[in-house]
């Protein structure tokens, strides 16, 4: 085709279908890398040449020397560097600290062995001591609940209104405080009234479409069985047989009404 004077060539081996596919192909990766909401994996794939952050954070890691054993200063920042992105029982504090300082006995550890010479690079060798870091660890976490920064009161009330607004039951909050290192007296304080509870039920049955949220089952289906598998579920998630028959059983404008003001508490 002639080309009119003036208009620059065209690059070889490239056309404008080509450009329009490549476009498209970035557009696709863009697209991805902002849909995706694991931070710890590369939304560009996991093929040959690519790791994910969890890896190069890991590598780096690995690189970094050992160095001395945590110091109370060194935990103390650590502590406040959590502390500023996440909230934190002073349990979960203290295990946060005690994985800092196994990764550093790690390290240590590795060190420690590739430094050794071949003959005593057989011989058992005693693990780095840990015992004065976790215990700094400890006063760290202490002095912090000391000054207010850590309230385990306040840190599981936060957690059970987040929890029973996503359709927890009390049965199922309860146990995650205490996975959380929450002591029993102070979960069973924040635990939801059983009017939250049943709002919380039925924020279960709208996410599982259950009971008033149901769709419409098919022809000739066997309702009564319906029921009995959709009562499981709830049990099974930790709501008591009154409270799930109640869910279960109430008209969908009521249910709809209960969980708005449940979001909305």
């Amino acid at each position: 085709m002639a080309r009119h004077p003036g208009t620059p060539p065209e690059p070889k081996g490239r056309n404008t279908i080509g450009r329009d596919a490549h476009d498209r192909d970035a557009n696709d990766r863009d697209t991805g890398d902002r849909d995706t909401g694991d931070r710890g994996t590369n939304a560009r794939g996991s093929g040959p040449g690519t790791r994910s952050n969890a890896g190069r954070r890991t590598a780096r890691s690995a690189q970094r020397p050992a160095g001395p054993a945590p110091t109370r200063a060194a935990l103390h920042e650590a502590a406040l560097t959590h502390l500023a992105r996440f909230s934190a029982s002073e349990a979960g504090l203290v295990r946060v600290l005690d994985r800092r300082i196994d990764r550093w006995a790690r390290r240590a550890a590795a060190e420690t062995q590739a430094a050794a010479t071949p003959n005593a690079a057989t011989q058992e060798r005693d693990p780095p001591d840990t015992a004065a870091p976790c215990a700094a660890a400890r006063e760290v976490a202490r002095a912090l609940v000391q000054s207010g920064i850590v309230d385990d009161a306040a840190y599981a009330a936060s957690r059970a209104r987040s929890l029973t607004r996503a359709g927890r039951s009390r049965h199922a909050i309860s146990a995650h405080l205490a996975q959380k290192g929450v002591q029993h007296e102070v979960a069973q304080a924040v635990l939801p009234e059983p009017d939250a509870e049943l709002a919380a039920a039925l924020a279960y049955a709208r996410r599982r479409r259950l009971g008033p949220f149901r769709r419409d089952p098919p022809e000739g289906a066997d309702l009564a069985a319906l029921r009995r598998k959709e009562a499981g579920a709830m049990a099974r998630a930790g709501f008591p047989q009154p409270v799930a028959m109640q869910a279960l059983r109430m008209d969908r404008d009521a249910a709809e009404q209960a969980v708005i003001g449940l979001k909305q508490s």
